[in-house]
């Protein structure tokens, strides 16, 4: 039986959803604090993590950064209302599968629990090779030079970093740059480098030798070994350690590694591709990455752009996801009702095209007919989105938010980042303040 971590706040709710998962086969574990949740959590063995997003002492963040260091491969979902989509997309670079937007619906958390198991019973068997779906090119402008990048860069044997939001499809990128390459006959090898914890970053790339550490009782050849000759994407760069980077540089100068634990040099020819959604710059300038071997994987920069610039192509993906969830899901929709198309041209997905995919997917699952409509969309997508009334109220909140987060950032400097100094003079608390930061992407 599988066994469920439960961390949620609402007494009502955890106990209705305690017993949905009893009644579907699962075994489900309640806490209602962070406090409680880390204790319980370094006491049991769990299979999944399913978070709410606010909780009295904290957030599922802070749940997130222990279990993600203690069981990089667990599986967590983390639920959260509408407001806070672009918090959960954030958290999705750090290790959570997906996000679901509340009120919850029985029938998609049962989906997306399955599927975060199966993913994670992938991951174990084979915890490197993903074999990804077409990539769909798009006629916008943004698509456009997109593919040209790609094309242009594909049959030369550049570094090449790629930049973009989460969910941008920064992965789909990087196999079709192999797939038109010289090495498409040789092995692809996508890792996120956010799920590799620090203590065995260095032997999952570069492998380990007999007695190298505790637990090291054969031989293991890194990922760079297995890959010879093929093309290596890391995604997520920016989450490997000093140590690891230094390891990596070595390699990308000297074409060779050298197994942890080990004497001998082994030769590597692979192709490295690399991929962030962070600014790369500013971590250069706070000493969290080593600014050389930036230039070594930046020999060709590709930029990813998110959905919200991709209007044009909108329709395209809507077509596709549509296609994959019938095929998932045994369901025969064949397209989204006008209304429900002009709720999405006016969203600005901050989730990209894992955000649609999402949703595309939930619609599919509930839709009784073979067109999708605005009723099986999340209330509070069609409550927050009025296509008629954008052009008017669209600016004024911009204005609103970006005066906002100018004054933060003002205070915050002031005070050279004292966050309790900061919260004084703004006249908020101090979790009102980490809330603002978060929202608004200030460091």
């Amino acid at each position: 039986m599988v066994h469920i971590l439960l961390v949620e706040d609402d007494l009502t709710f955890a106990k209705i959803v305690t017993v949905f998962l009893g009644k579907n086969g699962y075994h489900v574990d309640v806490e209602h604090t962070v406090k409680t949740a880390l204790k319980t959590f370094s006491e049991n063995t769990y299979q999944l993590l399913l978070l709410d997003y606010r909780l009295p002492d904290g957030t599922g963040l802070d749940l997130l950064e222990v279990a993600g260091k203690a069981s990089p491969a667990i599986p967590i979902i983390m639920m959260t209302s509408f407001n806070d989509v672009r918090t959960a997309v954030k958290a999705m670079r750090s290790g959570v599968f997906e996000y679901i937007i509340k009120p919850l619906n029985p029938d998609e958390l049962l989906m997306v629990i399955k599927e975060a198991l199966v993913k994670k019973t992938e991951k174990n068997t084979s915890p490197s090779k993903k074999i990804m779906p077409g990539f769909i090119a798009g006629k916008s402008k943004p698509a456009k030079k997109l593919a040209e990048h790609i094309e242009l860069v594909a049959p030369t044997e550049m570094s090449v970093l790629i930049i973009g939001e989460s969910g941008t499809g920064k992965e789909y990128v990087a196999r079709s740059i192999h797939d038109l390459s010289n090495r498409k006959n040789k092995s692809f090898v996508a890792i996120d480098c956010g799920t590799l914890s620090k203590e065995l970053a260095g032997s999952e790339l570069f492998g380990h030798v007999k007695g190298a550490f505790t637990g090291a009782t054969t031989d293991k050849p890194g990922i760079f070994v297995t890959a010879n000759g093929g093309t290596v994407f890391l995604d997520e760069i920016g989450n490997l350690g000093y140590d690891v980077q230094i390891k990596l540089l070595r390699m990308l100068q000297e074409r060779s590694i050298q197994p942890v634990g080990g004497t001998k040099l082994i030769d590597i020819d692979i192709r490295l591709i690399t991929a962030t959604n962070e600014n790369l710059v500013a971590g250069i300038s706070k000493g969290e990455f080593r600014e050389d071997i930036y230039h070594r994987i930046n020999e060709f920069k590709i930029q990813v752009p998110p959905l919200r610039e991709r209007e044009e192509d909108l329709a395209l993906f809507v077509d596709y996801f549509i296609k994959a969830a019938n095929n998932e899901l045994g369901k025969a929709i064949t397209k989204l009702t006008d209304e429900a198309m002009e709720v999405f041209v006016a969203h600005d997905w901050p989730g990209n095209l894992r955000e649609l995919r999402n949703v595309i997917k939930r619609m599919v699952l509930l839709s009784k007919t073979t067109i999708a409509g605005k009723e099986s969309l999340p209330d509070e997508m069609i409550e927050t989105v009025h296509p008629a009334e954008k052009n008017n109220t669209s600016d004024l909140k911009a204005m609103q938010e970006a005066s906002e987060k100018e004054q933060i950032s003002k205070v915050l400097q002031e005070t050279k980042y004292n966050k309790s100094k900061a919260a004084k003079m703004l006249n908020i608390d101090r979790k009102t303040l980490y809330y603002k930061m978060e929202q608004y992407g200030i460091d």
